[in-house]
């Protein structure tokens, strides 16, 4: 198997048997907000005291009390290593308000992975995407194209649907969601971290065209966040100018190197 893609062998590359421990932020939280958390938390000096937790607590709820600082609040909170802070952020998430609900899910799960490694006494490894995941796999957007401009016809869409969901079945992955809009077919699907994340889709289209093409070889894939329609066709414009082919070039020259 290629490890090109494959998630898992890469951090077992980088974190030897610490990858085995590993955890995936399972809610799809924009990556502005995940980087804007991290920052946040690499700023604080220390975490809360025990003793401050309940007032800390009120604070949350507290219409009085401004925005960033209810961010500082929860990063603060999330970062005390005891069973009660948890329950804070675990009664909180539930009713945060919108502003907040991304926030309250980053603090929440770092809580959780905190309180973990300090009770069981194992390194854990968190990953976070912007469309996050479920269990060992990770959720991914997908966009196929259409060879015929005018898009995919109903019995297309039809084998699309069929090919997706059993090669996803295959994988040990998931079909989340199937959508065809603007001539293209949208798929959300649960990629596990020890499969390369292209071959289950790579294959799809292989199996598709098998008899007559009627999907390009190339696809987006990203598991960053859900684009819409302005956004593909931002891609595909940069897919088509001179800047990506000579990315293109520049890889398939690397490749004849190593080869």
């Amino acid at each position: 198997m290629d490890n090109e893609d494959n998630i898992l062998e890469r951090l077992r590359e980088m974190l030897g048997k610490n990858a085995d421990n590993i955890s995936i932020l399972e809610h799809q939280v924009d990556f502005a907000v995940q980087m804007e958390y991290y920052d946040l938390a690499n700023g604080l000096e220390s975490p809360e005291d025990m003793e401050s937790l309940p007032e800390r607590e009120q604070e949350l709820y507290d219409t009085n009390i401004d925005l960033e600082q209810k961010k500082k609040l929860l990063v603060s909170i999330a970062r005390i290593e005891k069973p009660e802070a948890y329950r804070v952020l675990q009664r909180f998430l539930p009713l945060a308000p919108p502003e907040l609900k991304e926030w309250a899910i980053m603090a929440y799960q770092e809580s959780r992975i905190l309180l973990e490694t300090h009770l069981l006494d194992e390194h854990k490894v968190f990953i976070s995407t912007g469309l996050g995941g479920k269990g060992d796999r990770l959720r991914y957007f997908v966009v196929l194209f259409p060879v015929a401009e005018q898009g995919f016809s109903d019995t297309e869409k039809k084998v699309i649907g069929s090919e997706m969901e059993f090669m996803l079945r295959r994988f040990d992955g998931e079909v989340e969601a199937i959508r065809f809009i603007d001539g293209y077919a949208t798929i959300v699907a649960l990629v596990p971290l020890d499969v390369p994340v292209k071959q289950p889709f790579q294959q799809v289209v292989e199996e598709c065209n098998s008899l007559k093409p009627f999907i390009k070889d190339e696809f987006i894939i990203t598991n960053v966040k859900i684009l819409d329609s302005n956004e593909i066709e931002s891609v595909l414009r940069y897919r088509n100018s001179a800047e990506w082919m000579e990315k293109v070039d520049e890889e398939e020259n690397d490749d004849e190197d190593e080869a």
